[in-house]
């Protein structure tokens, strides 16, 4: 399978935001798909993209770390207490 490249992952938040699922860092986890968060309606609209969208930018579990630290910076996490913040810094 095709691998994502550390460049290639703020178009991945970006494609991934667009769809409406919230994608977020969880400090000290890595990050979520919040697709589970759609209504079932809503999640058989999107499904179909969110394939696309894994099919485009493929393997990405290699970037969990990058692409967790990415969603920090664009303020994308939870918990959203600073404290913890400078914890994972």
């Amino acid at each position: 399978m095709k691998k994502m490249t550390e460049d290639q992952i703020p178009d991945f938040v970006r494609d991934i935001a667009e769809t409406g699922c919230d994608i977020t860092a969880v400090l000290g986890t890595g990050y979520v798909i919040g697709d589970a968060d759609l209504s079932p309606d809503e999640y058989e609209r999107v499904r179909p993209r969110l394939k696309e969208i894994n099919e485009l930018y493929g393997e990405r579990d290699h970037l969990l770390h990058e692409i967790a630290d990415y969603l920090l910076s664009i303020g994308r996490y939870y918990p959203k207490d600073r404290d913890l913040i400078r914890l994972r810094n």
